[in-house]
């Protein structure tokens, strides 16, 4: 409660500084609503204020109170000559122009100028574009006119009429356009937008608003390289921890801490799926990568060779092109892998390929590893080919460990030779499954304890625009047969990782599956990818909503059906032949919760819960802790009775120290808490011991909140180096290393000493200073089945703590602990033993220290 009682008592420092002045203050004054257009940025709806239309003063110089959500980073998101209108009922509509070719403008309203609703791209003018929208009002019909102008027809202005925002006239050529725009000169510069007198009182709400959030940004923005001066006089501290046996304990959920996986920084082709060979199928385009095509990471053996691209007759009518080779004997092609292929010496190989020969009469090929000198590592052939398509398998050897190995395939009689699927897979996967996955990262995923595991995504679930949506039918069945699509995070998928392989590695794991498919609609960040609008481009067609969602209902089926149902005899078929017993299943991902995101929620989350009751639908709650998403997700999870709420958020260390009771406040009654996306962040976005402490911080505040949240995951998981498009991430890998970050060593001190029981308990340090206090934390739980009571303390301070233990009533005054210490930048820290005495526990300056208190039989 003490963030909130200073928010409390900022707010009355404000009231009680301008009381004095209420007896003379106006009644009212006007404000200005424009967008500043600063280097094009177009960054946000801006206030400005005066008594007397001459004399303006801005509300804050970078404050924005509403800010554009359409279209894609970085090239969209711009809020263009945006028109505020006050309506008769007391709302606030806001319109503005989304870019240049666009024909639809967004929609926002709000009560207050503080809270909007989210935004909706109202599709008005299909084939032009809207500019400079405005509105005006018929008193005598009650309807709105959003009149805009465009350059794509010599009429110049069309309108269209609403009396809510959601339906719209057919558009018509405007003859009379209100606009009430004026210029006004700031401090900084000329700007144009709308002029409206309102009561003191709006004005001195913006006026807190904005003061309140420049103090929270101010808390949020500490980092720890400042310590030396905020500590400056700060001396080793002591204190006592000792439970609090009056307040009854919390029973913590045993899927606390899981795993998100996301295929994003080449997470899984050319990481977590074990396949050594990149484009294997010859289905790169450039719609995944500009510069992409069906032969990328393929060449030829000599210039003698002649390689062409064919898709007439291919093995499956989802895997359409296929090389056809042609040349003297020897004539071969070469696949350079991911970036090199990894291979170990001694260990085993199992190489494919799907071939035919066309045309000579028919031979072998040869198939050799080699080095980048061309010479031969490891060598196999195969027997003669058939003159129809046909798999070939072959075990290979490698006679040294080498990095960047290269395949090559050569054939050996004249003639013409068709190949396709071409595949190096190492023997030894994770738990030696077939078509698995790369061992060493498993296993490194694995040793978190994870206790769920949540995939596809992410972005990548809803995919980049409604026709790169992710369907989990193209992702079963025999590879050849799978449907590859480009990535949403500019690659290429081919799907040799899918949901049969996120349900057994779940299952090798121990931890329960976590499927999440899109709500009817992509990504709020879409491209418009040959639509008419980017974002989520009207989501599916309410007429093809039932095919959708029947694929969802055949996904639980896929799952949990047995041998007797259509989908759960594709299961069986594939080498499962008992249900994976699915229990949850997300629905959306960080959506804007607009109208046509509600409805198409809505269709899918009942249909799911009158077949089957028992699974639990997890709902989203937009990208931000805060803002018009998250509280229309929570109010629609509220409205339909969605029993789990997915939150996400990335926020500087100073979020996690300045808002520890985040959670506290939380209604019990509603929705429980997925807590699916989260990390701290600093400017250089490296996982360091100062963001890893923040993350410790958070999860001994969301222990303590267990009754609402039930389910954590940290994201984004994996990142190969040289191919990131996001950080920091969990853990970094290349094709012969895993390397484990700071922050991952949290994550799995968390999860492999979770427990089920939260017990209370009270800090008491030397120090009483609020700041000192707010940046120690601990969380004392109990583990059920060895009866351990786990204890994890965090210090983000500069000195040591002399912590006394010994009052918690157990026998054991020694223990065994792991600690997780450095300097605040340090990126390279890693877990180290130590023995800890009870009655003395230091505690290291920035560090974690988990241990275990065992039960005294």
């Amino acid at each position: 409660m003490k963030k909130q009682l200073i928010y409390i008592c900022l707010l009355l420092f404000f009231v009680v500084k301008h009381a004095a002045l209420y007896a003379n203050e106006p009644d009212s004054a006007y404000i200005f609503a424009y967008s500043s257009g600063k280097n094009d940025h177009h960054n946000g709806l801006h206030f400005a204020w005066s008594l007397d239309k001459k004399k303006w003063t801005t509300i804050g110089a970078e404050a924005s109170f509403l800010r554009s959500d359409y279209g894609q980073w970085g090239s969209q998101k711009k809020m263009i000559d945006p028109f505020l209108f006050l309506s008769p009922t007391g709302i606030w509509h806001c319109v503005w122009s989304l870019n240049q070719e666009d024909g639809a403008f967004a929609h926002s309203a709000s009560r207050d100028l503080i809270q909007w609703e989210s935004q909706s791209y109202p599709l008005v003018f299909a084939g032009g574009n809207c500019l400079s929208p405005v509105i005006d009002y018929n008193k005598t019909t009650g309807t709105y006119q959003v009149i805009w102008k465009t350059d794509r027809s010599a009429k110049g202005y069309y309108a269209v009429e609403t009396k809510d925002f959601k339906m719209f006239s057919t558009a018509k050529k405007a003859t009379v356009v209100h606009n009430t725009k004026v210029a006004i000169r700031l401090s900084d510069g000329n700007y144009t937008g709308t002029v409206h007198k309102v009561a003191w009182q709006i004005l001195e709400n913006l006026l807190k608003k904005q003061q309140l959030d420049a103090y929270k940004g101010k808390l949020n923005s500490e980092r720890m390289v400042d310590d030396v001066q905020r500590f400056a006089s700060l001396t080793p501290l002591k204190g006592n921890l000792k439970l609090d046996e009056h307040i009854p304990a919390r029973k913590i959920s045993d899927l606390l801490i899981g795993a998100f996986f996301e295929d994003i920084n080449y997470a899984a082709d050319g990481g977590l799926y074990a396949e050594l060979i990149q484009n294997r199928g010859f289905e790169y385009t450039p719609m995944d990568r500009k510069e992409w095509h069906s032969l990328t990471a393929w060449r030829t053996t000599n210039r003698e060779t002649v390689i062409t691209i064919d898709t007439l007759s291919p093995i499956h009518e989802n895997n359409r092109h296929y090389v056809t080779l042609q040349g003297k004997p020897g004539a071969g092609i070469v696949n350079e892998g991911f970036g090199g292929i990894s291979i170990k010496k001694d260990e085993q190989y199992n190489f494919s390929i799907y071939a035919r020969g066309k045309s000579g009469q028919l031979g072998h090929l040869q198939i050799r590893l080699i080095d980048g000198h061309g010479n031969t590592i490891g060598e196999k052939k195969t027997k003669k080919l058939s003159k129809k398509w046909e798999q070939y398998k072959l075990d290979m050897v490698g006679n040294v460990t080498i990095s960047d190995a290269r395949l090559e395939i050569t054939y050996s009689n004249d003639g013409a030779v068709d190949m396709d699927m071409v595949s190096l897979f190492p023997k030894n996967t994770f738990r030696n499954r077939a078509n698995g996955l790369r061992a060493d990262l498993a296993t490194t995923i694995a040793d978190m304890k994870p206790r769920f595991v949540r995939f596809p995504g992410g972005c990548v679930a809803h995919g980049d625009g409604i026709d790169n949506i992710y369907h989990w039918k193209n992702t079963i069945g025999p590879v050849e047969q799978r449907k590859p699509q480009r990535n949403l995070w500019g690659y290429h998928q081919s799907f040799g990782l899918g949901y049969f392989e996120y349900f057994q590695f779940c299952e090798d794991m121990g931890a329960e599956p976590v499927p999440v498919v899109a709500a009817g609609v992509p990504c709020q960040n879409s491209g418009h990818h040959g639509h008419e609008l980017g974002g989520q481009q009207c989501g599916i067609p309410m007429e093809d909503m039932g095919d959708y969602i029947q694929d969802v209902l055949d996904l639980i089926e896929y799952a949990n059906g047995d041998r007797k149902t259509f989908w759960g005899k594709k299961r069986a078929e594939a080498g499962h032949p008992a249900p994976f017993n699915l229990k949850y299943i997300g629905i959306g991902n960080e959506d804007l919760i607009t109208d046509l995101f509600k409805e198409r929620f809505t269709l899918i989350y009942q249909a799911v819960k009158e077949k089957y009751p028992d699974i639990e639908v997890i709902g989203t709650a937009g990208p931000f802790y805060e803002g018009s998403d998250y509280v229309e997700g929570w109010d629609l999870a509220t409205k339909l009775n969605v029993p789990l709420i997915d939150e996400h958020y990335y926020n500087p260390p100073g979020w996690f120290i300045h808002n520890q009771e985040f959670y506290d406040r939380y209604d019990r009654k509603k929705a429980k808490v997925y807590l699916g996306e989260y990390a701290a962040h600093v400017p250089n976005r490296a996982s360091t011991i100062e963001t890893a402490l923040a993350e410790a911080l958070h999860l001994c505040n969301v222990e303590r909140n267990a009754d609402v949240v039930t389910m954590t995951s940290y994201a984004p998981l994996l990142a190969k180096e040289g191919n990131t498009q996001w950080s920091p991430d969990l853990i970094y890998f290349n094709n012969t290393t895993v390397k484990p970050t700071v922050g991952y060593y949290i994550q799995q001190a968390f999860g492999q000493h979770a427990g089920d029981t939260y017990l209370f308990s009270e800090l008491q340090l030397s120090n009483h200073d609020e700041a000192v206090n707010k940046r120690v934390g601990k969380s004392i739980v109990r583990d059920a089945k060895s009866g351990d009571i786990i204890v994890k303390l965090v210090n983000l301070l500069p000195v040591e703590i002399d912590l006394d233990l010994s009052t918690m009533g157990v026998a054991n005054q020694q223990v065994n602990a792991t600690v997780i210490s450095g300097k605040p930048t340090d990126q390279t820290a890693k877990p180290v033993a130590a023995i800890l005495q009870l009655d003395r526990c230091k505690l290291s300056p920035y560090s974690f220290t988990v241990f275990r208190i065992p039960v005294t039989k």
